[in-house]
């Protein structure tokens, strides 16, 4: 069995100075040449990749699928059940625009679970794994995860770690790929699609949408980059620039965003609910992107939903979670009033707004004073807001150049598997930060690929 402290120190031991200059060279030059940013900031600024051994990422992927029967128990109650609806918190036009059948099955073909896991290094049956937030909507970074990798591969020190150990890398476009087809044959599609990825053009990682075209070109699919605001629906037909016909759309912009800056009428929305063109993921994912999709897992209140196996992977994956309102509830067996109880333990929760992205208006209570803890929990009180249980960080140590020579220091960590079609794992994103806020949006971080490995014989 592969010892993963074993394995980064051998890695460290082959990175001197010169060839941590040689490699820190080489990633530069590709990063540059791969145009592989967000914004203007490089997605990657150390020198080794995140190693999981097989027996790790087994458990990570037997833990998705262990608990991913619960969420969709929630999705199934919620479009039947008006009072689950009322804990996502759900907006009147979210009510409005989950009623449209998107044409397919999987409210998410493509998801992503943000997850913190602490393993030991070697063995599979110890540390901690939490999921603290599912990305439902537009789980981004798989093309970016795909070109870092084939960057670290061509690394001088990757040259000499490979004599020792098998690396084997977890792509993610062609995932991506299958899910989009999948969803538009069961919608009805029997032409090529023409595909197009809509977002906003002034958004930061429009370089992974430059890396899918490329992919999807290279794979026989016509595909442009469309910003909402090129679009009308005449006739029938979802048109970019007034004459390219589109009837694929890889959403990634958030509907929010969409609907608050387009309105209900915009070209895309009329379009997708008058099934005249596929979406994925469609309107019917904000179900289980909001956080509080985790306070509807956590609370007893709604254990009647889920059988002993579902049960018993909430229990043993999802941080206690509630929507942060006026009401008592139980915390380790005991009944609590929330917003006393809250108010008093600041340092073990975290509150997290139920529907945005980046880190914003996350606000972590060991990181603030009891006046502005109290602040934040009257201010978010009059928003939907979710209070989580604070999961432990982990942390390892990464190399970087540093005024040309090779140093290590400790990095918090994520891990953040892909989901496809609600189901099963393949391939992760790994978040680096030296901050408890792990969000390259947020301003700060680190992206690297995720490998795992087995030492050779």
């Amino acid at each position: 069995m592969t010892n993963l402290r074993e394995a980064i120190d051998d890695y460290h031991s082959l990175l001197d100075d010169e060839t941590g200059r040689q490699s820190h060279g080489q990633m530069n030059h590709q990063l540059h040449r791969r145009e592989l940013f967000f914004g203007e900031r490089p997605l990657c600024t150390v020198l080794r990749p995140r190693f999981l051994t097989f027996e790790q990422y087994s458990l990570v992927q037997r833990a998705i699928r262990a608990i991913m029967p619960a969420f969709k128990k929630v999705h199934e109650a919620a479009m039947s059940d008006a009072g689950i609806r009322k804990q996502l918190c759900l907006e009147d036009w979210e009510e409005q625009l989950i009623q449209s059948d998107p044409g397919f099955r999987d409210a998410s073909p493509t998801s992503r679970m943000d997850t913190f896991f602490s393993p030991l290094p070697q063995g599979e049956g110890a540390g901690e794994l939490r999921f603290t937030e599912y990305n439902a909507e537009t789980p981004a970074a798989a093309a970016y995860n795909d070109v870092l990798s084939e960057v670290f591969y061509t690394l001088p020190v990757m040259r000499a770690f490979e004599r020792r150990y098998e690396v084997r890398p977890l792509p993610g476009r062609h995932h991506m790929l299958h899910a989009l087809l999948d969803a538009y044959e069961q919608w009805g599609g029997r032409d090529r699609p023409r595909i197009a990825i809509l977002d906003w053009r002034e958004v930061p990682t429009y370089s992974e949408f430059v890396l899918f075209q490329d992919y999807f070109a290279s794979q026989g699919f016509e595909c442009i980059i469309a910003d909402p605001r090129e679009f009308e629906y005449r006739d029938g037909q979802l048109l970019a620039d007034g004459i390219l016909p589109i009837n694929l759309i890889y959403k990634r912009v958030l509907i929010s965003e969409l609907v608050q800056r387009c309105g209900l009428d915009h070209a895309v929305v009329r379009a997708v609910r008058d099934r005249a063109a596929c979406m994925v993921n469609p309107f019917r994912c904000k179900l289980l992107h909001k956080k509080a999709s985790l306070a509807v897992l956590s609370d007893e209140a709604n254990a009647h939903l889920f059988d002993a196996a579902e049960q018993n992977a909430v229990d043993a994956y999802v941080p206690w979670t509630r929507l942060l309102v006026e009401q008592h509830t139980r915390y380790e067996g005991q009944k609590i009033d929330l917003l006393p109880f809250l108010a008093d333990h600041k340092d073990d929760f975290v509150l997290k707004p139920n529907d945005e992205y980046g880190g914003k208006g996350i606000v972590l209570g060991w990181e603030v004073g009891q006046s502005e803890w109290d602040e934040a929990l009257r201010a978010q009180l009059a928003e939907p807001t979710i209070v989580q249980r604070r999961v432990a960080l982990p942390s390892e140590p990464y190399p970087s150049l540093v005024d040309g020579r090779v140093q290590i220091f400790d990095r918090m960590l994520d891990t953040n598997p892909y989901i496809w079609y609600g189901d099963y794992v393949s391939g992760c994103l790994t978040r680096l930060s030296t901050a408890a806020l792990l969000n390259v949006t947020a301003g700060g971080g680190s992206t690297v690929p995720t490998f795992v490995i087995e030492k050779r014989e």
